[in-house]
C-alpha cells in the first residue's frame, strides 16, 4: 500500500517517506518479537515490556499530525504496521491494532477541540492506550450524574491492554445513550482484575476490569452537548469498522509470518520421508504442492485486506457527509476480508505441522502458538455473522446494522 493524494508532489514523496520508514521500523520490532515469542508466550506476564518496544520504535504515534511529532499516516497504512507486527508476535499486533483504533474515536466522536488535544498528547507523550470497549459480559458500564461532575461504575470481562495502558478508551451507557469516555489509566477506583490466562493471545492483558465510583469530568466525555438525545452519523459508525480491519490485519499478518517460519524450520531441519526416493524434505512434490497451496490463499486474503483498508480509508477520507450507502459498503468489503482471513489464518496455522514434520511439534518451538493466537481471537464475533451480512447486502441491499460489532 502507497501514498495516494491530491497533494503536491513533494509532499506525496515526503508521505511515502515516512510510511516506508514505519514499515522498516516494524519489520525490526517484529523480528525482536518473533526471537523471543514462544518462551514469552509460555511466561504469560503483562506485555510491559513489550509497549515499551513499540514506543521505543515510535510507532505508537504514527496516525498523528507531523507538526504534533507523529508520522501523519492514514488509518489504513496504521494498520500495515499491525499486519507487521503479527509476524512476529500475535499477541503484541493485537495490542497495537486496538491502540491505533482508540486513538481514532475522539475524531470520530469528540470535539474538534477534543480530538486535536489528545492528538498532541498522543504525539508528544508516546501514549498507549487499553479498550474498555468490548459490550459482553460483565454488568454495563454506566455513567451517571454526581453534581457537577459523573460516576462510573460497573464492570467488563474483556478490556485488552488496560492494565498497560497510559489512556483508557472506554463506552458506557448514561441516560440510556451509548457514550464514548477518555479516561487516564490511573484514575480513582479503576481496577483490573488480573484474570486473563487464555489459551492464545496470552499477551494481550485481555482480562477483566471494574469501575468503582470512579470520578468522570465533563471534558472526558467526547462529544459537544447536549450529552444524550443524539443519532450517531453514518461516519460516526465506521467505529466498528476500525477495529474489524484491526483484526483483518493482524489475522493475516499472523499468517504470513507462521508461514515465513515454518519455511524457513523446514529449509533447515526437516527431513525428507523414507518412501519418497528424495535426499531434502524441500524437494518433496506433496510438500511443494501444499507451500504453494497455503502461499497463494495468504497472497488472496492479503489483497483482499488491503482492498479493506482502501475502502475505510476512503470514507473516513470523504468526511462527516458520508452515507449510509458508502457506510454499508465499506463495513462489507471489510466482512468479506473478516471472513476470508479467518478462514485462511486458521488453516494455515493447523497445516504447517504438515510441512515441517512431527518434530516441528516439540514444545520448545512454541510453533502451536500461531493456532492458539488465531482460534482465541477468531471467536470476538463469530464470523458466520460476517458471512451472513456479506450475503443480505449483496442478495438484498440490507446494510448490516450498526453496533459495536458491525
Amino acid at each position: 500500500m502507497s501514498v495516494t493524494t491530491n497533494a503536491p508532489a513533494e509532499n506525496v514523496a515526503d508521505q511515502q517517506g515516512r510510511f516506508d520508514d514505519a514499515l522498516r521500523r516494524a519489520d525490526l520490532v517484529a523480528a525482536e518479537l518473533r526471537s523471543t515469542a514462544a518462551e514469552r508466550d509460555r511466561a504469560n506476564a503483562d506485555p510491559v515490556a513489550e509497549v515499551d518496544l513499540l514506543r521505543q520504535a515510535d510507532l505508537l504515534q504514527v496516525g498523528e499530525p507531523v507538526e504534533f511529532g507523529g508520522s501523519g499516516l492514514n488509518y489504513a497504512q496504521s494498520q500495515q504496521l499491525t499486519r507487521r507486527i503479527a509476524r512476529g508476535d500475535t499477541s503484541i499486533a493485537h495490542l497495537l491494532g486496538y491502540h491505533y483504533a482508540q486513538q481514532r474515536i475522539p475524531h470520530l466522536f469528540g470535539t474538534p477541540e477534543q480530538a486535536q488535544e489528545i492528538s498532541r498528547r498522543n504525539a508528544e507523550e508516546k501514549t498507549f492506550w487499553g479498550g474498555v470497549q468490548n459490550p459482553r459480559g460483565g454488568s454495563a458500564l454506566e455513567l451517571t450524574r454526581d453534581g457537577d461532575g459523573f460516576r462510573l461504575n460497573g464492570r467488563r470481562t474483556f478490556a485488552s491492554g488496560a492494565s498497560v495502558a497510559d489512556w483508557l478508551s472506554v463506552t458506557a451507557v448514561f441516560e440510556g445513550d451509548l457514550v464514548f469516555l477518555a479516561l487516564p489509566r490511573d484514575v480513582e477506583g479503576f481496577r483490573p482484575l488480573g484474570d486473563w490466562d487464555n489459551i492464545g493471545q496470552r499477551l494481550t492483558d485481555s482480562g477483566g476490569v471494574e469501575f468503582v465510583n470512579t470520578p468522570v469530568s465533563r471534558d472526558q466525555i467526547l462529544g459537544a452537548d447536549p450529552i444524550t438525545g443524539k443519532e450517531f452519523s453514518a461516519y460516526q459508525t465506521l467505529v466498528t469498522p476500525h477495529w474489524q480491519l484491526a483484526f483483518v490485519n493482524f489475522y493475516i499478518g499472523t499468517a504470513e509470518g507462521a508461514l515465513e517460519e515454518a519455511l524457513d524450520w523446514t529449509k533447515l531441519n526437516a527431513s525428507a520421508w523414507e518412501t519418497s526416493g528424495l535426499e531434502t524434505a524441500v524437494d518433496d512434490p506433496y510438500i511443494l504442492e501444499l507451500v504453494g497451496e497455503l502461499k497463494s490463499q495468504v497472497t488472496a486474503a492479503a489483497l483482499l485486506a488491503d482492498r479493506a483498508g482502501d475502502a475505510l480509508q476512503e470514507s473516513l477520507d470523504f468526511g462527516p457527509e458520508l452515507t449510509a450507502e458508502q457506510r454499508a459498503a465499506t463495513a462489507v468489503a471489510i466482512a468479506e476480508a473478516k471472513y476470508l482471513t479467518t478462514k485462511v489464518s486458521l488453516e494455515v496455522a493447523s497445516r504447517l505441522f504438515e510441512i515441517q514434520g512431527a518434530r516441528a511439534t516439540t514444545s520448545a518451538y512454541g510453533f502451536d502458538r500461531h493456532w492458539r493466537n488465531l482460534r482465541t481471537h477468531t471467536v470476538h464475533d463469530p464470523v458466520a455473522y460476517k458471512a451472513r451480512e456479506v450475503g443480505d447486502w449483496t442478495l438484498n441491499r440490507r446494510a448490516p446494522q450498526f453496533s459495536l460489532y458491525s
